[in-house]
């Protein structure tokens, strides 16, 4: 997949977690990915996190690359089978996400927003996908606003073994209402 923003071109393909870990590894074990719950993960726990995922046939693994170099983790999951079992009834067409940017010491107003613009893209380039569920934890205001800017609404608190979670969704159709109005220029 490739689109283009107004910070430039995002492309995605699927992880290689060999390839990939150890870049995966510098960004997940950074002090700004303290929410990816992997700060103490050495090389080869990323690697096998990542192989397992891989392995997965209702979880999946990109990496998100802006104007051609890397950029950021997006994970497609299926509710019904993976993160959420038993934590809320699933409806056809609901598709579970994660993403991370990767740090930097330069960082550019909007690309954030752009990243998860990108993420949700391609979660609804399936026709398939009619929602997006998310359960980033309540403590995590930042993706909170930023989940809220694309479209997602909360709908309650959950308990995860790992964590408190805000379990929030996002309607193909209130995404692309929000994307329209962005492009727009219009503030939300």
């Amino acid at each position: 997949m490739s689109a283009a923003s107004q910070v430039g071109t995002f492309t995605i393909r699927p992880l290689d977690p060999l390839k990939d870990a150890e870049l995966l590894h510098s960004w997940v074990t950074h002090p700004k990915a303290a929410f990816w719950m992997m700060q103490e993960a050495k090389l080869q726990d990323v690697e096998r996190e990542y192989m397992a995922i891989t392995a997965n046939e209702h979880h999946h693994a990109y990496l998100g690359f802006h104007d051609g170099r890397p950029a950021f983790l997006m994970e497609r999951y299926d509710p019904r089978y993976i993160e959420l079992v038993g934590l809320y009834e699933p409806e056809p067409g609901d598709v579970g996400m994660h993403f991370l940017v990767a740090p930097t010491d330069r960082p550019v107003h909007g690309f954030t927003r752009a990243v998860i613009t990108a993420v949700m893209d391609e979660l609804f380039a399936d026709p398939r996908t009619r929602r997006v569920v998310v359960e980033p934890d309540v403590t995590n205001k930042a993706v909170h606003a930023l989940n809220e800017a694309v479209g997602f609404v909360p709908a309650r608190e959950i308990d995860k073994p790992e964590k408190r979670a805000l379990l929030s969704f996002c309607t193909r159709e209130r995404f692309l209402n929000r994307r329209s109005l962005a492009t727009r220029g219009v503030s939300l």
